[in-house]
């Protein structure tokens, strides 16, 4: 059985039969895996708090033919999520940045840049002062990193480059449409003010160190965040819960 040496984000954790877990990484090197970490049930496990979700740790894995699972043999805990577990908020907003994660990327398809993002996304949700709008701040990159950008600058159903009236985003078509097709869209458009429309265009463009000074309240908060939930509804294949605690809870 070959080594794998990888670094690795925990997105989720599951009970295996008595004292076992299965627990889904996204790792820097091979991209969404999943491994059996035997005994991680135990009150003294040699794996402690390093499987929680929204944990940073290096993995050592041994990959078994015709085994899709790998095996858990050794990791080491970089950073811990215990802080991203202090609060609710904390707890919905770590949960939908790895949700997202899960729900759009394939097994074994590793993108560095993705792994950064989640890295990110994750490390500046410990001095956020609102958690909320740093994982919608995070939703938008991540579309942009995963190939989903929004398209803000012509009409994504048919690229007509000038709007007439009020900016419609359909979260089928991926990003604004005119209003003529707006009206054929199987999914209810949202309606963007332009302030709306100003913010998602400087979130989608800005760079990744100064995005975090951006801020949105009332009306223009909540388009941008109905058009990125439908948007990431749509992409995910299903509704995504800010908080899946059947997915992200680690007991004993």
């Amino acid at each position: 059985m070959p080594l794998i040496k990888a670094t690795a984000i925990v997105l989720r954790s599951r009970k295996w039969g008595d004292a076992d877990r299965i627990v889904t990484f996204y790792s820097k090197e091979r991209g969404k895996i999943g491994g059996v970490a035997r005994g991680a049930r135990r009150p003294k496990s040699r794996f402690g708090a390093a499987l929680e979700p929204f944990s940073l740790c290096r993995l050592n894995l041994f990959e078994k033919a015709g085994d899709s699972l790998l095996r858990v043999s050794h990791v080491d805990l970089v950073r811990s999520s215990q802080k991203l577990r202090e609060s609710l908020s904390l707890i919905d907003s770590a949960a939908r940045m790895v949700n997202v994660v899960a729900a759009i990327t394939p097994d074994g398809d590793p993108d560095p840049l993705l792994f950064d993002t989640l890295e990110q996304g994750l490390a500046s949700l410990h001095e956020s002062e609102d958690p909320a709008f740093t994982a919608l701040l995070f939703q938008i990159r991540l579309l942009g990193v995963t190939g989903f950008r929004p398209q803000t600058d012509h009409c994504a159903a048919c690229g007509k480059a000038h709007f007439v009236g009020e900016p419609q985003f359909s979260p089928l078509a991926g990003g604004l449409v005119c209003l003529s097709c707006a009206a054929h869209q199987r999914v209810r458009c949202i309606a963007l003010s332009r302030g709306s429309l100003s913010f998602l265009q400087q979130a989608i463009r800005l760079d990744p160190t100064v995005v975090t000074r951006l801020r949105a309240s009332g009306q223009v908060r909540g388009e941008v965040e109905a058009a990125i939930e439908g948007y990431v509804t749509v992409v995910a294949g299903k509704r995504l819960p800010s908080a899946n605690f059947l997915s992200v809870a680690v007991s004993s």
